[in-house]
């Protein structure tokens, strides 16, 4: 059984996200409640993440934590459009147990790179199941939509993210193909 990638493209918006919220509905876009991540991003102490594009994180959201890893990136892994096509390893942790999860991470020598805190709503359409649209403010940052498909097929799931981000009308937005926490980390350095 091939196991499903993750396919996603990642713009940002000139404004609040208002006009892309209005589309969205529109179109029978309905949303999930509106939530809070924080993330703290880590990196090896002989492989530097940043350079290497790999993601290791802490996630918290609510009551839910998980510490999720995707690999480097390659040619492989993102399209000449920019559309990212990674595995994910995914750790669920018990409620409350995201602090000790941290504690873990930097005990064995893991690094503490950045926190990022982002305010995410998640769209689903009735007609799309496998595909997502998330319009999230990172705090210090902007606002951006990311559109994904959970895939085993990833050039038809890249065709889908192109549909979609035109549907919505937003595929002349700037495409941003770093992650939250390479831009969070620009920005505090600036």
């Amino acid at each position: 059984m091939t196991r499903p990638i993750e396919v996603e493209r990642k713009r940002q918006l000139a404004d609040d996200g208002e006009a892309l919220t209005r589309m969205l509905d529109g179109l029978g876009w309905a949303p999930d409640p509106a939530v809070t991540e924080v993330d703290t991003y880590y990196s090896r102490p002989d492989v530097d993440y940043m350079q290497t594009v790999e993601c290791l994180r802490v996630r918290q959201r609510g009551d839910f934590a998980e510490i999720t890893y995707k690999p480097p990136s390659t040619e492989a892994t993102h399209s000449a459009d920019d559309v990212i096509s990674k595995p994910e390893t995914n750790v669920h942790l018990m409620p409350g147990n995201a602090c000790r999860a941290e504690q873990l991470l930097e005990n064995i020598g893991m690094r503490r790179l950045v926190r990022v805190e982002k305010h995410r709503t998640v769209y689903r359409h009735r007609l799309h199941r496998d595909v997502t649209v998330s319009v999230d403010t990172v705090v210090g940052v902007g606002v951006f939509v990311e559109t994904e498909v959970l895939s085993a097929d990833a050039g038809a799931a890249a065709r889908i993210v192109s549909e979609t981000e035109t549907r919505l009308g937003v595929s002349d937005c700037p495409v941003v193909d770093l992650p939250y926490r390479d831009l969070t980390l620009h920005h505090a350095s600036a």
